[in-house]
């Protein structure tokens, strides 16, 4: 099981579990998905962000902020921002590039090799994956294609028996959009906002939570 931190009351989702959080601009919710990540950190899991925001050193940065030992940190980063802006870059053992946020083939190939690292060549159980976000995929295709690409990509995590969370700006899309993607997910969070959570993951041990 994995223990969400104390955010959620230390709530536990089972593995194979993919997490929607959804919310405005600014309302933290980045903070809060990497909070989730810093806490399995702390119990020796292994991190894979897929990352279509930032670049991955400031993905980098930011998390080394909330763990307690950042040199200890097994973590993964698919970076698919860097190249996209024309600078060169190298995959090396923490930071692996996607051409562009557009580039679904790469992206899912980078994430598989993360795993297969973490999880065969390391021998770590448990690991954690966040994508920052289906807004920027949807920026680039349409809803149908994101759609295609994220049902494979939270099979991959639930096969894995990693924890899927995945970060969507609930004020720039339609309803019908977000209905769709919706489908794809076991359990959703709503950070409104002012950072409170208006759908929460129960105190105990959930199987599904709606909403």
């Amino acid at each position: 099981m994995y223990d969400l931190g104390t955010t959620f009351g230390n709530a536990t989702l089972a593995p194979g579990s993919n997490l929607l959080v959804s919310g405005p601009p600014l309302s933290g919710k980045r903070r809060m998905a990497l909070e989730i990540l810093a806490h399995g950190s702390e119990q020796g899991e292994a991190v894979i962000v897929v990352t279509t925001r930032d670049s991955a050193s400031r993905i980098l940065n930011d998390y080394e902020a909330l763990v307690s030992d950042p040199e200890s940190v097994d973590i993964g980063i698919v970076d698919c921002v860097t190249k996209h802006q024309g600078r060169s870059a190298r995959d090396t053992d923490i930071v692996k590039y996607a051409s562009s946020p557009e580039d679904m083939t790469g992206i899912g190939i980078k994430f598989s090799e993360f795993v297969e690292e973490f999880r065969t060549e390391r021998g770590i159980e448990n690991v954690r994956v966040l994508v920052d976000s289906l807004s920027t995929l949807l920026m680039y295709s349409d809803v149908q294609t994101v759609f295609r690409f994220m049902h494979v990509f939270t099979s991959r995590i639930e096969n894995a028996d990693a924890l899927g969370l995945h970060i969507i700006e609930s004020t720039a899309h339609e309803e019908e959009t977000l209905n769709t993607l919706r489908q794809l997910f076991d359990h959703a969070v709503t950070v409104e906002a002012d950072g409170t959570l208006s759908t929460t993951v129960p105190d105990a041990t959930v199987d599904r939570l709606d909403g």
